[in-house]
Parts: C-alpha cells; structure tokens; sequence
C-alpha cells in the first residue's frame, strides 16, 4: 500500500508542475474570446436534495480568464462545501490557432497524467482502500475533480454551445437483493421523517410490495443524478460531438465567425416524449425492468 501512494503523489505532483505551466502560459498568450459561466457552490444539502433550478452568472475577457486559470487547478475539498459534488466550472477560451502547437503537450500529457493517476486508484479492491491511498497521499483531494480532463478543439469547428444535460444511474437487481437493501433500510434512521415508527411502516409496506413479486422478477433502479453542463461541438459538415462543461473548454482558431455559445440558466422542462415510470418503491427509483 506504501508503494501505491508514494506512486499517487508523483504522479500528483507531476500533474501539478504541468497545469502550473499550463496555466501560466494561458495567462500570457492573448486570448480572442473568454466566457466563464460561475454555478452555484455545492453545499452539503445538495447532496440529499439536488437543485430544481440553476442560476447561471456569466464572466467575460480577463475576469473570466482570471476563472478559467483557477478552475484547471481546483480539484481539493474547499470548507464547507460538499465533500462529495465536485465544483462545475463551465467555461470558454477561444485562443489563437497558432498557439495550438505550444499547448498542445501540455494538454495531452496533463490529461495522460490524470488518467495514469486514475487507474492507479482502480487498481485497489475496494472504495475504502481507494479512500485510504487517495488521502493519504494526497489529504482533501477530489478525485471526481482531479479525474477530469481538459477538452479541446484544434479542427475549426463550426459552433462550440453549451448545453444541461439531465443524467440517470442505472441498476439492474434481483427481487432478492431489493428485499436484502430494503431490509437494512429498516435499521436506518431518516432525518426526513419525524417518527422513526412511520419510516419502519413505510419500509414494511415497500417489502412487502416487491417480496409479492415472482421469485425471478427482473428489477432496475433508475435513479437521476445531477443535471450536468455539457460542450456540444459542431463542424461545417455536420459532425458533431459533445464533451463535459465541468472545466472550461479550449478552441484553438482564427475564424472570425465562429459561433460560441453562452450556458443558460436552468430549468427542468417537462419532456412530452418521456416515459412515465410506474415505481414499486418511489424512494428508491425501484421498478420492473422491461
């Protein structure tokens, strides 16, 4: 275990050294364009209850730049926000083409690095060794922020926007292994519940409701998780991909007309395609699968 954290703080190190000389020398070229598009901190509340709605206060030219330059750096537990939700730094440099020769080793060995660091972490068993080795080579680090690589375009895109998208976790189970979580949901005790006996009757009538089911009943949990800033990039052709708006995204051209987009702030639409879910268990995102 030694070995492996000796191994996590070099490469942390190293990563550091190269995003310290990344960001310097943001600082010194002369950008075209800067958008930095500040949310709101993650507090520890939002960990049980996400956000309905998201404010969005937009940056531009060098206080978004003075942003973006801190964002690339900002991957450790900050006082009293959440331990859990990373900060989401949602951003735009448009810099000159030219300068894409002299950033374009720092971006790929950065994002090499963050990666090598990532499969070191995978490496162990299990979360708690993970959470061992992470913090004590590196104390108050955020791996989820850490992970993140840097996105870039060099290939004159058409159009770089910006969009939220509205992600669900997915898990398959047994009728066994709901009724083994819901039964240790009996030993919980809510703090949104104000009788501890109505939260045991809630969990009872849940157990009974899935052990109705056949024995061999097919179960998925389909559970929202964040709703996420995200880069779409289009070209002239019509390709077209789109990448996380969690750090700042850097376009290397000179095209005078360009479109670059602004995040918006956001608020949840009612899709009239989406599928409503009949849950067997509404707290949990628990229902039949098809």
């Amino acid at each position: 275990m030694s070995s492996i954290k000796l191994q996590l703080r070099s490469i942390y190190d190293l990563t550091q050294e190269y995003l310290q000389d990344f960001t310097q020398l943001l600082a010194q070229t002369q950008y075209r364009q800067a958008s930095y598009f500040q949310l709101p901190l993650p507090t520890p509340e939002q960990e049980r209850n996400p956000l309905a709605a998201i404010s969005v206060q937009g940056h531009r030219g060098d206080a978004a730049l003075a942003q973006i330059k801190n964002s690339f750096l900002d991957f450790h537990k900050d006082g009293e926000l959440s331990g859990k939700l990373a900060k989401r730094h949602p951003g735009i440099i448009l810099l000159p083409r030219a300068s894409f020769a002299t950033f374009e080793p720092y971006l790929l060995k950065i994002n090499e690095l963050k990666t090598e660091f990532k499969q070191k972490v995978l490496t162990l068993d299990n979360n708690d060794a993970r959470f061992d080795a992470v913090h004590s080579a590196v104390p108050g680090l955020m791996t989820l922020a850490f992970y993140r690589h840097i996105h870039f375009e060099a290939h004159s895109p058409y159009s770089v926007r910006f969009t939220w998208m509205q992600k669900h976790s997915t898990k398959s189970l047994t009728r066994k292994l709901a009724l083994t979580m819901l039964e240790r949901s009996s030993a919980y005790s809510n703090p949104r519940m104000i009788d501890q006996q109505q939260w045991l009757i809630l969990v009872e009538q849940e157990k009974r409701k899935v052990a109705s089911l056949a024995e061999n009943e097919k179960l998925r949990i389909r559970r929202p998780i964040r709703v996420t800033p995200e880069v779409n990039v289009r070209f002239a052709d019509n390709r077209r991909y789109h990448v996380s708006g969690a750090l700042p995204f850097i376009v290397f051209d000179d095209n005078p007309d360009i479109k670059l987009g602004e995040l918006k702030d956001y608020q949840p639409k009612e899709d009239p395609r989406k599928r409503d879910y009949e849950y067997l268990v509404e707290r949990l995102y628990l229902a039949k699968s098809e």
